[in-house]
């Protein structure tokens, strides 16, 4: 019983650092600043996620150290997005700072419905016709 006491006691005064998302340095995070869609692969590899609606990619990159079971410690959590235009040109870059929940507020940005374009009857009678019945294989 006293080996096992002593063994959790030593487990957790180690630190241990944790990594999420991509792995950053500070040369990376000074320099966040690309041109093209070629340039940002090559330099930061491939996106956490890509809104391919909006041709955005998405980098997520955190770094926590845990003191003890009961003590976790965020040193930099961030979140980059890079909207790209058709020629994959970056035209806009925006970094947020999840560690500061507090200060994060909502975006106004919509997405556009492009997929599905209503004329003013139909979307006063949209529900309204005859339903048409999809062909079926036995």
């Amino acid at each position: 019983m006293i080996y096992i006491c002593v063994f959790f006691v030593l487990a957790n005064c180690s630190n241990k650092t944790t990594y999420s998302g991509k792995i950053l340095n500070k040369e990376e995070l000074n320099e966040i600043n690309f041109l093209n869609k070629e340039g940002l692969i090559s330099r930061l590899g491939h996106p956490s996620f890509i809104d391919p609606i909006e041709n955005k990619f998405f980098y997520y990159s955190e770094k926590s150290e845990k003191r003890s079971i009961f003590k976790k410690d965020t040193k930099y959590s961030y979140v980059f997005v890079f909207k790209l235009d058709n020629e994959d040109l970056i035209v806009d870059t925006k970094v947020f700072n999840i560690k500061d929940v507090e200060n994060v507020k909502f975006s106004n940005d919509k997405t556009t419905n492009n997929l599905v374009k209503r004329g003013l009857l139909e979307k006063i009678f949209g529900g309204v016709g005859t339903q048409q019945e999809l062909p079926t294989t036995p």
